[in-house]
């Protein structure tokens, strides 16, 4: 299970399987709503007047998709990660001018949220003499600092949260702001750091109740996810620019299948990925070359430097549409 979603352009079967997941999966909560306050943050963000200036839209997926084993959910697949990549990189998308959609798995890292610690939020927060209760001053500068420019972001309409749970959700999730941004042409982004599940357990075949224990050993067949990045790009968003990313534990391999997903889903970029190294390096890699970004001191976040590069990038690519 890695970080990308797609649609493999050798078997002409996928469209149809695209279909058949979303008729078949169940529907999703507050669909209408979240159509709406996507349809209006977009814009918002795509008139250039007033207060509104974003350079552009950037969908960002963070967090893992789980599969659910039963419908009244009690067991579930669950996918590697922390949501920390894309929490951070929505703070350096949304610093360098872009209005953020962060689409992001319930419960992971959140923009703006990293200096709080792990444990329990209650460990920034001290009571004074007077009974009062105060930010601790070490972390007093930090936490202001955090506040500040969270508030910032949403009241400035540069910061819409979509939370999902399910693989389900996320797809029509996905579906819904794909389509909705596709009228902003070059201007829309698609930083797809979310790490989606491979497979899953179709609707229909799934136990109505939570699976007992007492039946035996579990014998459970798992469907392939339809991949629609494919779709993404031809369909959904046409124009938009779009970055994937590739995970792998093995690093021998992990160039070689950046530069398949590259080719495969018509990226603009794929961001590999190694487990044991991705908070301090990455490597870009385009049809033009690669390109290695490192953290630039133990404090840096490597997404501050991915970042800059992918505005640079994008700024190129919405130039060379305009040119025609």
């Amino acid at each position: 299970m890695d970080a990308e979603i797609g649609l493999d352009a050798s078997q002409p079967e996928s469209f149809s399987d695209v279909k058949s997941f979303f008729e078949s999966a169940p529907p999703l909560k507050n669909s209408d709503s979240i159509t709406q306050k996507v349809k209006e943050f977009i814009h918002q963000n795509s008139q250039f007047s007033g207060n509104t200036k974003s350079v552009g839209v950037v969908c960002v997926t963070s967090g893992g998709t789980t599969v659910p084993l039963e419908q009244r959910c009690v067991r579930y697949i669950d996918n590697f990660s922390s949501g920390h990549r894309g929490a951070t990189s929505t703070e350096y998308f949304v610093k360098s001018g872009y209005a953020v959609i962060f689409v992001h798995r319930r419960g992971s890292c959140q923009p703006y949220c990293r200096y709080l610690p792990e444990d329990s939020f209650l460990e920034f927060f001290e009571i004074s003499n007077d009974s009062e209760i105060q930010v601790c001053r070490p972390h007093a500068p930090a936490v202001k600092k955090a506040i500040k420019e969270y508030h910032s972001a949403v009241n400035g309409g540069l910061l819409l949260k979509l939370p999902f749970t399910t693989i389900f959700e996320y797809l029509q999730i996905i579906e819904v702001v794909a389509t909705s941004m596709s009228c902003l042409g070059p201007r829309g982004m698609f930083y797809l750091a979310a790490a989606v599940s491979d497979f899953y357990v179709p609707w229909e075949s799934m136990a109505k109740h939570k699976i007992q224990s007492t039946a035996g050993p579990l014998d459970m067949r798992l469907t392939q996810v339809p991949k629609m990045l494919r779709i993404l790009r031809i369909e959904w968003a046409p124009s938009a620019f779009c970055v994937s990313f590739k995970l792998e534990t093995d690093p021998d391999i992990l160039l070689q299948k950046a530069e398949s997903a590259l080719s495969k889903y018509q990226m603009h970029v794929v961001v590999a990925n190694e487990l044991a190294t991705y908070k301090r390096e990455v490597i870009l890699v385009t049809v033009g070359g690669k390109v290695s970004i490192r953290k630039q001191s133990e404090d840096a976040d490597v997404e501050d430097e991915l970042i800059k590069l992918l505005v640079e990038k994008h700024s190129e690519y919405i130039e060379s549409c305009r040119m025609g």
